[in-house]
């Protein structure tokens, strides 16, 4: 059987020419390069080297043996390397999971400074994992799960990274506008707009109209954010956001944030982690920049709010 050795053998013998100079680069004795190479002849039964003088020649058989090291060894040696990386955390695959339609907005300003950090790093970004993302990350689907509803697991770990409020949007010209706060009874004669989500996962509902007894006059789903946006603006629905990402918009002066009752409904976005993958340098890097761009964009929206009147 050919092995890597022998490989390794052949490749050094014809770039140095004798088995010494060989056995010095391999860090073998030369006796033990010779029987090494003696076992291997004998088992092709062919040889593998001709002598010129004290410089070793390639025969045929030979030959073909170096064709075959210049072809694997750097193949071999190339995937040592990567992995070596991906076990030094360097290089590898990181999934990401978002668990929620504005989640995706809040991911997009990361995407560029980790992919120049980090470009042995393939970044793999799933929005399918809409409210199933504990199980995907569990089941090892996923390697991050941006999500604002933690849970808590043996096996995982949340982080809180960005801290907001999840506000009424209404249009600037809606009867409601003046106000800085609203009531559920407020929204009972509204057409309410909101993502493609169970009413069960949904803040406005949950945390807001359901404790209260009250519904909206209508509820409409849309997908789109922009879309959804441009109904609001047009007076004709209202709905419920996180108030960074209205200010994000362009419709910001068309659009008014009214909070949800005397308290809010506060909430955090939180990045999923199995325990077991902690200290693995590209996630440590990607869950700082999370963090790092977080307090970037809170300072960016405290100085953007507008005053209430």
């Amino acid at each position: 059987m050919i092995e890597r050795i022998h490989l390794e053998i052949v490749r050094e013998v014809a770039r140095r020419g004798t088995l010494t100079a060989a056995a010095e680069v391999l860090c073998l004795t030369q006796s033990a390069l010779s029987h090494t190479m003696s076992r291997l002849e004998d088992r092709l039964r062919t040889a593998i080297w001709s002598r010129e003088g004290r410089r070793l020649t390639p025969t045929a058989a030979g030959c073909q043996l170096l064709a075959l090291a210049e072809r694997v060894l750097p193949q071999l040696e190339q995937a040592e390397e990567r992995l070596a990386s991906i076990a030094e955390g360097h290089a590898g695959l990181l999934r990401i999971g978002i668990e929620c339609h504005p989640c995706y907005q809040w991911l997009k300003p990361l995407v560029r400074p980790f992919i120049a950090a980090w470009p042995r790093v393939e970044l793999d970004i799933r929005q399918r994992f809409q409210f199933g993302g504990i199980a995907a990350l569990l089941a090892g689907e996923i390697d991050v799960l941006i999500t604002p509803d933690p849970i808590v697991h043996a096996q995982l770990e949340f982080i809180d990274v960005f801290d907001y409020e999840h506000m009424l949007v209404v249009a600037s010209a809606h009867p409601l506008a003046s106000r800085r706060r609203v009531l559920p009874i407020d929204l009972a004669s509204e057409e309410l707009l909101t993502y493609p989500v169970p009413r069960e996962r949904l803040d406005i509902f949950t945390h807001f109209l359901q404790p209260a007894g009250v519904l909206p006059r209508r509820h409409r789903t849309v997908e789109d954010t922009e879309v959804l946006l441009e109904w609001v603006a047009s007076g004709r629905a209202v709905t419920a956001l996180p108030r960074w990402l209205v200010s994000g918009t362009r419709q910001r002066t068309e659009l008014r944030c009214l909070r949800l009752g005397e308290r809010g409904i506060i909430k955090q976005i939180h990045l999923g982690l199995r325990r077991a993958d902690r200290g693995l340098a590209y996630l440590e890097a990607f869950v700082a920049l999370a963090s790092s761009v977080a307090r970037t964009q809170d300072r960016s929206r405290l100085q953007a709010k507008p005053k209430q009147t």
